[in-house]
């Protein structure tokens, strides 16, 4: 009889601790989750913001390079994909095709000089390095939490805890396209002398 409950005490404890455990650790995961979802809502007010501006920018730039019809269809395309996302990897993806097309128009606008001094394109090309800054940031602050989140969740025993409670790793990191790791080839003219 006193080895039964011996037995029973010792499971009870163990079930106890391993319930404290549980709970302590579920108190930080939902936390951490909750920061992975603040800040990834920082990141689509940016972006939504960015997709606000473009169109005012890219009928600034019409005006001048008409011809360009194909870059401007392109950047209307990648603000409609990133408008139309719903998941934050939908919108990293669309994110992506959005700086390829708004990089072409930056390219565009270099073969207009008459552009670059134009009030309306000044101000809004400052706001959108403006924007972008800001989505810089909030893309750190995104990937530093999501990281925090996944780190906590991987180590043990948190892991088995965070299986029991449903919390899953997210691997929805923001991450440079293979585009922008390559060096940029710099070629200067020959002076005329």
């Amino acid at each position: 009889m006193k080895y039964l409950v011996a037995v029973l005490v010792a499971v009870l404890v163990v079930g106890l601790l391993v319930g404290g455990m549980y709970v302590a650790a579920r108190n930080q995961i939902v936390p951490l989750n909750e920061a992975v979802r603040s800040d990834w809502a920082q990141v689509d007010v940016v972006l939504q913001r960015r997709a606000d501006l473009i169109p005012n920018l890219v009928e600034t730039v019409k005006g001048y390079a008409a011809q360009e019809q194909t870059v401007f269809g392109d950047i209307a395309k990648a603000r409609a994909a990133l408008l139309g996302a719903r998941t934050p990897a939908d919108k990293i993806a669309a994110n992506g095709q959005l700086d390829g097309a708004l990089g072409r128009l930056l390219l565009i606008v270099e073969n207009y000089p008459q552009l670059k001094s134009n009030e309306n394109f000044m101000r809004l090309q400052d706001e959108l390095a403006g924007t972008e800054n800001r989505i810089a940031v909030e893309r750190k602050r995104y990937d530093d939490a999501l990281q925090a989140y996944n780190t906590f969740i991987g180590l043990f025993p948190n892991n088995i805890f965070a299986r029991w409670g449903g919390f899953q790793r997210n691997d929805a990191y923001f991450a440079a396209p293979q585009a922008a790791r390559e060096v940029p080839k710099v070629q200067f003219a020959p002076a005329n002398r």
